[in-house]
């Protein structure tokens, strides 16, 4: 417990521009720890590459040729970043203590690993990086992005507000994570529901450091209604209570026209009829919508497919060569104070 294994997991796709510099940082700051008794001289820096099509495979390769802390593994395809992220800790959980996970841009801040590695050592199995605040979003992300940790937690599902995949992972938290096997993976809703003792760290978030984000829009969307539909029966029961009010409306609408009818003030209601039959198509099909994305989660899940495929692992039990020395002008890009 004093000089834990700690392995860190960067899920890779695409990231050539942001990796030597990644690298770097992350080399620095295990070499810090390292020499301050912190972690294990056999602690490493994971590179999952999800399928990248440009150098970063390369990249990582060349790198561990000369950088003793560096393995890496590679994906047959692109699993998605959740499934390259549960490659890396699956992967890692064998030969660590513990495990930390961070995307590959290095905006979340890796000083404050220090203090994740401090909460491992009180005994937290679980320690979730929260960002403090939002102020590096755009207006429209970050009310999105409110929005939906209210909304999950409003249907009963334990997010853990302003957390992505910054955390440290302990192996006994990492072998029950082994126990959920769903294929429709949406890691920051399970995690909470391993239990165990957790902390929280917070940190403010920097800008990336090049290229361009993974998550547009489009994924983003994804992402969230794939947390939504992989942990709650809500939306079905949503659209259920907006058919019990058609139901109403209906009966409501019915019985004014037959009021008008009986008075004699009975018109032709062409636009009444088609407003009423578009309305409740709409119904039908969101509803059928609804209902088809759960069935869709279903067909998933039976069909027990692997999540991933490994096509090439850089094997983490060998020490490989020593880390490079930093040169005598060259300043650390990291610093601990």
């Amino acid at each position: 417990m004093n000089q834990p294994v700690v392995t860190i997991v960067v899920p890779c796709y695409n990231e050539e521009e942001v990796l030597g510099e990644t690298t770097k940082q992350l080399t620095y700051l295990l070499e810090d720890l390292e020499t301050e008794k912190w972690i294990h001289p056999q602690s490493r820096i994971l590179f999952v590459d999800d399928g990248s099509k440009d150098g970063t495979w390369e990249l990582i390769e060349k790198e561990s040729l000369v950088n003793g802390f560096v393995t890496g593994l590679k994906l047959s395809r692109n699993a998605g970043h959740q499934n390259a992220l549960l490659a890396g800790l699956m992967e890692a959980k064998e030969i660590s203590d513990c495990v930390i996970s961070i995307d590959a841009d290095l905006q979340d801040d890796i000083l404050v690993i220090r203090d994740f590695i401090l909460k491992y050592k009180e005994g937290c199995e679980i320690v979730y990086g929260v960002r403090k605040k939002r102020d590096t979003d755009t207006f429209f992300k970050r009310v999105t992005a409110n929005g939906f940790y209210g909304f999950m937690n409003k249907i009963g599902i334990d997010l853990i507000p302003n957390h992505a995949d910054f955390r440290l992972m302990s192996k006994r938290a990492l072998d029950e994570l082994c126990r959920y096997e769903e294929s429709n993976l949406f890691l920051r809703g399970i995690i909470p529901l391993i239990g165990m003792k957790t902390a929280k760290v917070y940190y403010d978030r920097k800008e990336r450091l090049a290229g361009e984000t993974k998550y547009p829009l489009k994924k983003m969307l994804a992402f969230a209604a794939d947390g939504i539909t992989s942990f709650s029966i809500t939306p079905i029961r949503f659209v259920t209570v907006i058919g019990f009010m058609a139901v109403c409306l209906s009966m409501l609408t019915g019985a004014y026209t037959l009021v008008h009818k009986v008075m004699g003030n009975a018109a032709a209601g062409w636009s009444s009829l088609m407003i009423s039959i578009w309305f409740i198509g709409g119904l039908q099909l969101m509803g059928i919508g609804v209902i088809g994305e759960y069935i869709g989660k279903i067909f998933t899940e039976v069909k027990r497919r692997p999540k991933y495929s490994i096509e090439t692992s850089l094997n983490l039990n060998n020490v490989g060569n020593q880390p490079k020395e930093r040169e005598k002008n060259e300043l650390p890009v990291v610093s601990r104070y």
